[in-house]
């Protein structure tokens, strides 16, 4: 156990010897480095020790000057504070730290530098192309100058650098400058001017201090080439205005001043603008005027003289010398007075005629008004002014004119291909109409012309025209017609001197070559369709009209379409059809006949007066079809060896006294083209019983009547067929068809 206690004890020896040397009396100081610091800042340098509890701190520079700052301590650290930093501040500062029996001591360099401002660019003149300017650079409150560098540049050139390495024997802010003479040109306008300032605080430790300004050089170029312009003239009368304009070249652009040379050499300032303008000139206006332009760099003078004479009043009259007036318008003449005061007035014609007219006069002014113009003012009118002792007359000729409207194309019907026509061009209210000429044109060549040379002894207003008769073909159509009506009086001042109106040409075609296309045909069966369809030619294109004649001559009207379509036709549908092309100058005509067949049908076969009959009697056999066109009836009788055609007529076969080999089968066979239908009837011939003494009063009065009945009843069958029209059809008495 000692042995081990031994042990632990030289151990904790060894650890306490270990931090004591750790724990070592030290001392910092911070920056560790020298430290650069800018005149007027605020600085602050902190001196610590590390192994001692109480240390005691002293503050010095290395040539025992004054600290020129504030000294802190606390606990194991102290702090030297300059605010605000100076030159007093640039030394060798040493930081003494004394613990118990020991001392230290570290010391840190502070230099001091002054670089505030940026670098100021001044000139000693205005530039001026073409005179040498000088520029300084000023770089303020500089320390230490030693250090400085100035380099002026002008646009990417340098023009002079500059290093200030003299050595000043005493601390100080000092102001350093560079200064460079050159002779701007042109080509300087707009160009950067640039100083720039450069201080190498440590050549080794820092980057430099850079500073830089820059101007843009503004050239400017004195006032020259100074121009006076006077409008209307430099001599003038009593009452005019004159205007003077100055123009003067420079840079910046020359302010224009001007003035009046007063009789002293001394200037009157009238004006600071370019253009000065005088009204109602006096004599005493006369003199010299002064333009001045001036810029900051210079000026320049231009003089004019003016001369003011007395002015005698004038007349003037308008519109001119001559008015042309139309006929129903509005027309002022107005007499101006100038240089009279109070004026007076009068009015009259040449030939002392009534003014027809109205008078105003008002100051310097009067006005006589003609409204409206009328034949009866066509006068040279004058205007007489009296201004104290003095007359002067104006006159002005008042001409009269009509030409109102544009001229009137009429025609005396439409136009038709191959049909003349007469063109009217007329021209309405003209005058003087000796003076007017027509021209009708058509497209660009001219058809007719009429100069109007009659002498014109009574002032009216009259109606002119040409007329023409020409045949139109189609090739016309969309061609203009062109009515041109010119006024040429070369004296008389109007608009417009001529005159036109204009129509284009529609030539009409009147309907033809109508053509009517049936499909099928015109010829069908009952129960089918068929179309018709109608073209006709014409300008403008034919309408086209569908219509039935009826029996009486009427149009039944059917159809405005061109194709005409019935459906489902019936034999009341036969008939004929009416197609009509219409416009506005004809009517073109096509007729079709249709015709529609149906089947025998209605057959009917009888014996007149019975099926049974005796020997001797007459018979009459008798064949009819209702309703069907064309039909063909054929009466046959059977025989042993086939059938007998029998003659008959419409129909009708008569058997005379009839015999017992009369008797026997008889066949009706009605056809046409659609087909056809068969009847048959047996005819039974009974004899007569043999008796010689057999004849009576009653026997013979029958046959007589039988005589008499058997011819009637015989036309009452052939009218009844012609009634029902037998074997035949009529498409006039057939029912109207529906479409």
């Amino acid at each position: 156990m000692p042995r081990k206690m031994v042990v632990i004890f030289g151990a904790s020896n060894i650890l306490w010897m270990v931090f004591a040397v750790s724990q070592a009396f030290k001392i910092d100081i911070s920056p560790e480095s020298k430290i650069i610091a800018q005149i007027g800042d605020s600085i602050s340098l902190t001196c610590s020790t590390t192994g001692c509890e109480t240390p005691s701190f002293s503050w010095r520079t290395q040539i025992d000057s004054p600290l020129n700052g504030k000294v802190r301590n606390e606990g194991t650290k102290s702090t030297l504070t300059m605010d605000p930093v100076s030159l007093g501040n640039e030394h060798y500062y040493l930081c003494t730290v004394i613990c118990e029996s020991q001392k230290l001591e570290k010391g840190i360099p502070v230099e001091i530098y002054s670089f505030p401002k940026d670098p100021e660019i001044h000139l000693s003149d205005p530039l001026e192309v073409g005179k040498p300017v000088t520029v300084t650079c000023l770089v303020p409150d500089v320390y230490p100058f030693e250090r400085l560098e100035i380099e002026l540049l002008k646009g990417n050139h340098s023009v002079k650098k500059q290093n200030f390495l003299e050595v000043s024997e005493m601390k100080s802010q000092e102001t350093k400058s560079l200064e460079v003479t050159f002779i701007p040109i042109d080509e300087d306008i707009g160009k950067a001017l640039v100083c720039q300032a450069t201080l190498h605080i440590n050549e080794i430790d820092s980057q430099p201090q850079v500073r830089e300004t820059t101007k843009t050089l503004q050239v400017y170029i004195s006032p020259k080439d100074t121009v006076i312009s006077v409008n209307p003239s430099t001599s003038l009368q009593e009452g005019d205005s004159v205007t003077m304009t100055c123009t003067s070249e420079g840079l910046p652009a020359p302010q224009i001043f001007w003035s009046k040379k007063l009789d002293n050499g001394n200037l009157q300032l009238l004006s600071e603008n370019a253009t000065l303008t005088l009204i109602a000139m006096r004599m005493e206006d006369s003199g010299i005027y002064v333009c001045e332009g001036g810029n900051p760099v210079g000026k320049d003078r231009k003089e004019v003289k003016l001369i003011v004479q007395e002015k005698m009043f004038t007349v003037e009259i308008s519109p001119g010398s001559q008015i042309a007036a139309q006929i129903g318008d509005s027309v002022v003449l107005t007499c101006d007075v100038m240089g009279c005061e109070s004026p007076s007035f009068s009015w009259r014609t040449q030939i002392d005629s009534p003014l027809n007219g109205k008078v105003r006069s008002e100051g310097s002014k009067s006005t006589l008004t003609l409204s409206p113009v009328r034949f009866e003012n066509e006068h040279f009118y004058l205007c007489t002014v009296t201004c104290g002792h003095k007359k002067l007359e104006k006159g002005i000729h008042v001409e009269l004119y009509s030409f109102l409207r544009d001229p009137e194309i009429e025609m005396s019907g439409l136009l038709v291909s191959g049909n003349p026509v007469t063109v009217s061009c007329k021209v309405p209210d003209v005058y003087p109409f000796d003076r007017l000429e027509i021209e009708l044109l058509k497209g660009e060549n001219i058809m007719k012309n009429k100069i109007f040379l009659e002498d014109v002894s009574k002032k009216s207003l009259e109606t002119k025209s040409l007329e023409m008769t020409f045949i139109p073909t189609t090739e016309d159509t969309g061609k203009v017609l062109v009515c041109l009506a010119k006024l040429p009086i070369d004296k008389m001042e109007f608009e417009p001197k001529q005159r036109q109106s204009t129509q284009i040409l529609y030539v009409n075609v009147a309907p033809g070559d109508t053509t009517i296309l049936v499909s099928p045909s015109s010829i069908l069966e009952e129960g089918r369709s068929v179309n018709m369809t109608c073209s006709s030619d014409g300008l403008p294109a034919p309408k086209i009209l569908w219509s039935r004649l009826l029996n009486n001559g009427d149009l039944q009207p059917l159809s405005e379409n061109t194709t005409l379509t019935l459906t489902s036709t019936k034999m009341e549908d036969s008939g004929i059809y009416v197609c009509e092309g219409i416009n506005q100058v004809g009517i073109s005509r096509k007729e079709v006949e249709l015709i529609i067949q149906v089947a025998p049908k209605d057959v009917r076969l009888t014996a007149f007066p019975s099926e049974s009959v005796k020997e001797g009697d007459t018979v009459i056999i008798s064949c009819t079809c209702g309703n069907v066109p064309q039909t063909l009836i054929i009466l046959k009788k059977k025989a042993e060896s086939g059938y007998i055609v029998l003659k008959s007529t419409d129909g009708a076969y008569t058997i005379h006294r009839a015999q017992l080999e009369d008797a026997g089968v008889y066949e009706c066979e009605s056809k046409n083209e659609v087909g056809l239908q068969l009847r048959s009837i047996t005819l039974d011939v009974k004899g007569r019983e043999s008796n010689k003494h057999y004849f009576s009063p009653e026997l013979l009065v029958l046959y007589c009547a039988s005589s008499l009945i058997i011819p009637a009843i015989g036309m009452i069958i052939y009218f009844a067929r012609k009634a029902n029209m037998k074997g035949s059809y009529s498409l006039v008495e057939a029912q109207k068809s529906k479409v």
